[in-house]
């Protein structure tokens, strides 16, 4: 990949993670049945990991302790809601492992994310969880996604054909810290 080709992912990479507020996070049951769950999350890059927090007990947590691989989406449509603007859509989808934070990583990223989630520190005070209430047997979890795979819209061709493509981002060459 050229150097001005990875910038340019970057770019959008960033510009999405940034923009989004929610990520779609797809996982599958024990038994094998799908789920997809909308979350609010935080990023963080280099390696690529989303941050989220959850009740154990939902439907995704429960899948997350029993199989840990997830994918996921997130999209910013832009525009000004009085139309299609193709120009201003973007998206992402990405696939990963994802796991309850405990010890020392649910210190290191609980700051992380509640200041990310509350930029303002009045709002954040209000609905902050203290890390005693994000362990078990405490209903609440913060959960960290290891991203794998990164694949973003391929927009250049959509115009002619109408064909919904993914051009996959190596992000090992994509620098998002």
């Amino acid at each position: 990949m050229r150097a001005a080709q990875a910038d340019v992912l970057a770019e959008r990479t960033r510009r999405l993670l940034d923009e989004a507020r929610y990520l779609n996070l797809a996982t599958v049951s024990a038994d094998g049945e799908p789920w997809v769950a909308t979350l609010q999350y935080a990023w963080l890059g280099d390696p690529l990991r989303l941050v989220f927090g959850s009740a154990a007990v939902s439907q995704h947590g429960r899948d997350i302790a029993a199989r840990p691989r997830v994918s996921g989406s997130l999209f910013v449509a832009g525009g000004d809601g009085g139309g299609l603007d193709v120009g201003a859509l973007d998206g992402a989808q990405f696939s990963g492992r994802c796991t309850a934070l405990t010890g020392g990583d649910l210190e290191r990223y609980h700051g992380f994310f509640y200041e990310a989630l509350f930029p303002d520190e009045r709002e954040r005070a209000r609905w902050q969880l203290p890390p005693a209430e994000l362990r078990a047997p405490a209903v609440h979890r913060l959960y960290l996604v290891e991203v794998e795979r990164w694949w973003l819209v391929d927009t250049r061709t959509w115009e002619q054909d109408r064909i919904d493509r993914r051009l996959e981002v190596p992000l090992k060459q994509v620098q998002l810290g």
